[in-house]
């Protein structure tokens, strides 16, 4: 009897199968620590435990993108092994901080399939939750992703494409309790700029480059887990080489953008995202945003601010597609999200 498991194919999925994930993980600030090293985050309320109780929070909470990071993680073994290419990430949202000391688990419900004109392959849309050790929901989002047949020959699963919000409503957005922004210090922030110094269509160079490596590719898909072949296998893409986790661009870019957007301190909504063109190492990564919509909040002293995150490996900012409607060859990553900010 086999007792290794060599990853679900596309025809071993089921509309409406719930996955409990393997295996809960403990957080402690040694995630925080192997964040900061791996990228140049540096916003405030994840790096100070004081900042983040003069803003109403306990402590500061582990990054945002490091709690999706830890439970998409979990569900790479049930949902992606086996994936040719994470395709896009909708209906995101952060419900509550993650500090050292919670322990997450996941969970993952099947809500869309779709067999490819090749027969080859499927993209799976699923839900997934990142749960804390109370059972609360800490984030949930949907992905779909593209999936390998098994066997070529098996009959395609029942074919249900969600529909998915283009973009959540601000009323939607989760305010972390407590959250207060009226004491505010601009100075320990690093930059000026508040929510009302941003305007609707207003764009951001963020000049800064970074080069991403093997290595700390590596050791980022190792920390979160994440063991999907194109990560770690040379083997597993024709042309020999690893592909780097799209999450880790998204990290690289979001610390990218502190040079324009220090402020805009908590991702709590994920509208979509696309990984536009693979990245491999040894590309360097520039960023630049967009402001697409701004909102009140109930908070005291918060905005949202709904942000375009685009990361690329070079050309000209603020180019995106081309006249055909594709993106551009340079273009790695689209990214639609909501950041709170101080007013």
């Amino acid at each position: 009897m086999t007792k290794t498991n060599r990853g679900r194919f596309f025809e071993d999925y089921r509309i409406g199968e719930v996955i409990h994930h393997a295996v809960p993980r403990t957080v402690s600030g040694g995630e925080r620590a192997l964040y900061h090293a791996l990228y140049p985050a540096r916003h405030a309320l994840h790096s100070s435990d004081e900042f983040a109780r003069s803003a109403g929070l306990a402590q500061a909470p582990l990054d945002d993108w490091a709690a999706f990071h830890l439970v998409f993680g979990k569900t790479v073994p049930d949902v992606s092994l086996n994936a040719v290419a994470n395709l896009g990430y909708a209906e995101g949202r952060w419900h509550l901080p993650v500090y050292p000391g919670d322990t997450l688990r996941a969970t993952s419900e099947v809500i869309g399939l779709k067999q490819n004109s090749n027969g080859k392959t499927g993209v799976v849309w699923v839900r997934t939750r990142g749960l804390n050790q109370r059972d609360a929901c800490v984030l949930d989002y949907v992905r779909w992703v593209m999936v390998r047949k098994g066997n070529p020959d098996a009959d395609a699963p029942e074919t249900r494409v969600p529909d998915l919000k283009p973009v959540l409503a601000a009323e939607d957005l989760a305010l972390p309790a407590g959250l207060d922004f009226t004491g505010y210090d601009f100075t320990l922030a690093g930059e000026p700029h508040r929510w009302g110094d941003y305007a609707i269509g207003e764009q951001i160079d963020h000049v800064d480059g970074a080069t991403v490596e093997e290595a700390e590719h590596m050791l980022a898909t190792r920390l979160w887990q994440n063991t999907a072949k194109v990560h770690f296998d040379t083997s597993a893409r024709p042309d020999g080489r690893r592909l780097i986790y799209g999450g880790h661009v998204i990290s690289m870019a979001r610390a990218l953008s502190f040079n324009g957007l220090a402020n805009a301190q908590m991702v709590v909504g994920l509208n979509g995202g696309a990984h536009a063109n693979p990245c491999l190492a040894g590309t360097t990564l520039r960023a630049w945003s967009e402001v697409l919509d701004k909102a009140e909040t109930a908070a005291p002293g918060v905005g949202a601010i709904r942000l375009r995150l685009v990361a690329t490996s070079g050309g000209a900012p603020f180019q995106l597609k081309g006249a055909d409607g594709k993106y551009l060859p340079e273009v790695l990553l689209d990214l639609d999200y909501w950041a709170l900010m101080p007013r």
